[in-house]
């Protein structure tokens, strides 16, 4: 790596950690493009050479949690049930922390993905999409569920839930708690929706343990 490189990859990542620890004080809809640069001590344009708009920053500094529930889902000792549960209050504290007007963004993106050029286009969407659809491939090669388990059919059921229950969160002002409510889909549907995938040994080894 070049020298000319290095810096261009210090000043990156400065500017990425700055908007996040800004955006963790302040609210994403409190921070600015020009507050980033101002705390950085970087011109404006600079901010885009590296990241096309402030959503975008936003996106990476959000990925590192979405990452880390995922991790910890698959690593969560129980059932594939009980590991998806895990994944779903996950992913919806991660939204509420990130706070309604993030949100809002994230639902704009999906709805009109136009707006979002790019990469950022449905971004976020897509990112979710590809994790769960890893996941329960996964869980199908460990032989926690069938092989003919219907995935994509499964993780557009899932998408559609945690996004609908994303926009309902938006359109009520976050006037109530979605990890709640995602935690009642969990508890009253999911076992319904994967009763026919989850394979003999897995079970066995759910009874064996209790």
């Amino acid at each position: 790596m070049t020298k000319r490189q290095e810096i261009a990859q210090e000043t990156r990542h400065k500017i990425y950690t700055t908007a996040c620890s800004l955006i963790e004080k302040n609210g994403f809809a409190n921070v600015s493009v020009e507050d980033i640069t101002r705390a950085c001590g970087v011109a404006k344009g600079t901010f885009y050479v590296y990241f096309k708009r402030k959503e975008e920053i936003i996106f990476e500094c959000c990925k590192e949690w979405f990452s880390d529930v995922d991790r910890k889902a698959r690593e969560h000792n129980g059932t594939i049930v009980e590991k998806l549960a895990f994944y779903f209050k996950g992913f919806m504290e991660g939204v509420t922390c990130g706070g309604v007007e993030l949100c809002r963004q994230w639902v704009r993106e999906v709805i009109n993905p136009s707006d979002s050029p790019g990469e950022m286009c449905g971004g976020k969407y897509a990112y979710d999409h590809r994790h769960l659809t890893d996941f329960l491939n996964d869980a199908v090669k460990d032989g926690l569920l069938k092989k003919n388990t219907p995935v994509d059919t499964l993780v557009h059921l899932f998408m559609s839930e945690l996004y609908g229950m994303m926009t309902c969160w938006c359109m009520s002002d976050a006037k109530f708690d979605p990890e709640e409510w995602v935690g009642r889909f969990a508890k009253l549907q999911l076992p319904n929706l994967l009763a026919p995938y989850v394979t003999d040994t897995a079970s066995r080894k759910v009874r064996e343990v209790r």
